[in-house]
Parts: C-alpha cells; structure tokens; sequence
C-alpha cells in the first residue's frame, strides 16, 4: 500500500510516515498544499493523509480538486475542534 502525507509540520509528517512505515507501507510526503496536489496528481496512492490547514494550497482545496479527479482515499487531519470547519471538510469529500 502506498500513502501520501500532506502535513506542513516536518517533525510531525516524520512521526505520521515513520508509524506508517513501521506497518509495512511505502510513504511519500509533502509540506504544503502545492506540493501535496502535485505528488498526488503524478503517483499513484491508496490513501492520502490531508492536513487541513496548510501553506499554499489550503488542505480544503487541495481535497476538493483530488476527490475527483483522484482513487485515492483521503483522510483530513485537523486540529479545529469547530464543527463546522470539519463539515467543510466532510463537504469536499475528505473523511
């Protein structure tokens, strides 16, 4: 299985992609929105890790332009305890 990271925070991707690895899986990652759309645009992926607030491309559009256009599945990553940034979320079609 091969997962693509997409997390602004370098100490915490490595902490993501190490656990990961430890499972047996090959990982990519990216630092920002731009980055992320691009790897996942060119590789193929079974799972994409989104963070949501991210440089660049926000991780809401970053979702929004893979949803369709991409197989994999996307899992956004938030630390917003709002309910409604995490239906906006939902909305884009990341879970």
């Amino acid at each position: 299985m091969r997962v693509l990271v997409i997390e602004d925070d370098a100490e915490l991707a490595a902490a993501i992609a190490a656990g990961l690895r430890l499972e047996g899986l090959a990982v990519d990652t990216a630092f920002d929105g731009d980055a992320g759309l691009e790897h996942a645009m060119v590789n193929d992926y079974d799972v994409i890790v989104l963070d949501r607030d991210l440089p660049g491309l926000h991780g809401d559009e970053v979702c929004g332009r893979l949803a369709g256009a991409n197989r994999a599945g996307i899992l956004m990553l938030t630390a917003s305890g709002a309910v409604e940034d995490r239906v906006a979320g939902l909305g884009r079609g990341c879970g």
